[in-house]
């Protein structure tokens, strides 16, 4: 799967900065006993990060894969390719990223694009 090299970059400081060995098969972001990183203190990291930048209540871990999730789905990923990074089981549980408004996605994008207006001049 292509990676972008800012990402990629991100990785490499992040696996050299890793104070607990990392497998070369398995998890990414692991606790501190080298299993897979519990979602409690992914939770309560992004509590602290919210109140220290001053984020909403809803800049919430699962926000975040939601965002990622739809920003992929948006930029034309593949479903499968989606469903192995977010490690979910069932491809039914992906699809629910699919689920969003068309009607409130054409209302944005008729308000931000000057030539999306229903009826409006074409070029």
């Amino acid at each position: 799967m292509p990676v972008l090299p800012a990402v990629r970059q991100a990785l490499a400081a992040y696996i050299e900065a890793c104070p607990h060995p990392l497998p070369a098969t398995g998890p990414l972001f692991v606790g501190v006993r080298g299993d897979r990183l519990n979602d409690r203190v992914a939770r309560l990291a992004m509590q602290t990060l919210r109140q220290l930048l001053g984020l909403p209540d809803t800049a919430t871990p699962h926000a975040l894969r939601h965002s990622f999730a739809t920003h992929l789905l948006g930029g034309g990923a593949d479903l499968r390719a989606i469903q192995d990074l977010l490690g979910h089981a069932s491809l039914s549980t992906t699809q629910r990223y699919t689920d969003v408004d068309a009607e409130q996605l054409l209302s944005v994008y008729e308000t931000a694009h000057p030539r999306a207006r229903r009826g409006g001049p074409r070029s």
